[in-house]
């Protein structure tokens, strides 16, 4: 399946002007987001704050960092935000452990010993906030081939180098045709990542025979494999390879092609309506325990003929206390608007993500109504 991302600097701002045309202004500074009559939750947003954001890490985030500072800015001029995507999401944790970032952003939650970490920073402890949502595309750079189905365990077994060329008996049986053959060089990340982690949650909860490893935010696959650093570095190595097949965050493969996936016996290609189908059916509360955390994670046993089976729920995680309020202040203000139904929209225009449920971003609203 392939598609084209929309992120031009033009439309952004032409998804701002129509996002912002009905938030109303919040002169007394008070809760960055609220629940309106219609369910939508909407940011409201003092155009008088001013100061800087220094935040980074997910780089699945990035295309929707983009348009959100944008869209954020064309009506809060006085706030500068600088989010680093080069970091990370394990570079964007350690950052904002080290009191380094005003938030993170990461494509999974703080683990229980970062969490622990985060109370010496942030006294009750950091917080994950989901606000973004898209799913793991499975790309690949094969010539003469647009289109490729690939089971689960299929999948398994290729990034785990049990399958090394693409005319093997499996993916004949997933494609129904034989392809050409020719060996298959496996890209993954060099870095901590978020998006990793996503990829082998799913690998070990639903291919433990073919997936001997647990789900890590580090590549645990040794041997003929293409380390790159960084969503953009995966992407740019299946690119400029042949035969070659990768995983990255949907919103950043750009004209490359993905695989559908097989689900209860439906090739499943990516879609925001699939991915928002998947969280609503299998996405469960993981609370790390401190007051107002909403991470998630996903049961696979839930998943269905119409979910896409490799979501990523990433998340902007801040603490629920800061040291400065003034700072709490003006990093909420950003978040709240990120994780409103316009923010959302913003990134699903530009980014090519799934909105999150209305419910979460309501949960989402009253924790950092809470953050002082």
């Amino acid at each position: 399946m392939k598609i084209t991302r929309i992120a031009q600097v033009g439309a952004i701002a032409a998804v701002a002007a129509l996002a912002l045309a009905g938030c109303a202004s919040n002169s007394n500074g008070d809760s960055p987001a609220s629940t309106s009559s219609s369910s939508a939750v909407t940011a409201q947003l003092d155009a008088s704050l001013t100061g800087t954001i220094t935040a980074g890490g997910s780089s699945a985030q990035s295309n929707a960092q983009a348009a959100w500072t944008s869209a954020y800015n064309a009506q809060v001029k006085g706030v500068t935000i600088n989010y680093d995507k080069s970091q990370g999401s394990g570079g964007g944790v350690t950052n904002f452990l080290s009191g380094a970032y005003d938030f993170a952003g990461s494509d999974s939650p703080l683990n229980a010993d970062q969490t622990t970490q985060s109370k010496q920073l942030c006294t009750e402890g950091g917080v994950n906030i989901p606000i973004y949502l898209d799913g793991v595309a499975i790309i690949f750079n094969i010539p003469g081939v647009t289109q490729l189905t690939l089971s689960g365990e299929t999948i398994a077994k290729i990034f785990n180098l049990q399958i090394t060329d693409w005319s093997d008996p499996a993916i004949t049986k997933d494609n129904g045709t034989a392809l050409p053959a020719g060996a298959i060089t496996t890209v993954a990340r060099s870095d901590g990542s978020g998006t990793t982690q996503n990829f082998t949650n799913y690998l070990a909860a639903t291919q433990s025979a073919a997936w001997p490893y647990k789900a890590d935010k580090n590549w645990p696959v040794t041997g003929n494999v293409s380390l790159q650093k960084g969503g953009s570095g995966v992407v740019q190595a299946v690119q400029a390879g042949t035969g070659t097949i990768g995983y990255a965050d949907h919103s950043a493969i750009g004209s490359l092609s993905s695989a559908a996936i097989l689900q209860s016996g439906t090739a499943i290609p990516f879609s925001a309506d699939a991915v928002t189908k998947t969280f609503a059916v299998a996405a469960v509360d993981a609370s790390n325990g401190v007051p107002g955390d909403l991470s998630k994670k996903f049961d696979y046993s839930k998943l269905t003929a119409e979910t896409y089976p490799i979501p990523l729920v990433s998340y902007a995680i801040l603490c629920s206390t800061f040291k400065n309020a003034e700072q709490a202040k003006v990093t909420t203000s950003y978040i709240g608007y990120i994780a409103s139904s316009q923010g959302q929209a913003i990134a699903a225009k530009n980014a090519g993500s799934a909105p999150l449920p209305e419910s979460v971003l309501a949960d989402a609203a009253k924790t950092i109504a809470a953050i002082k």
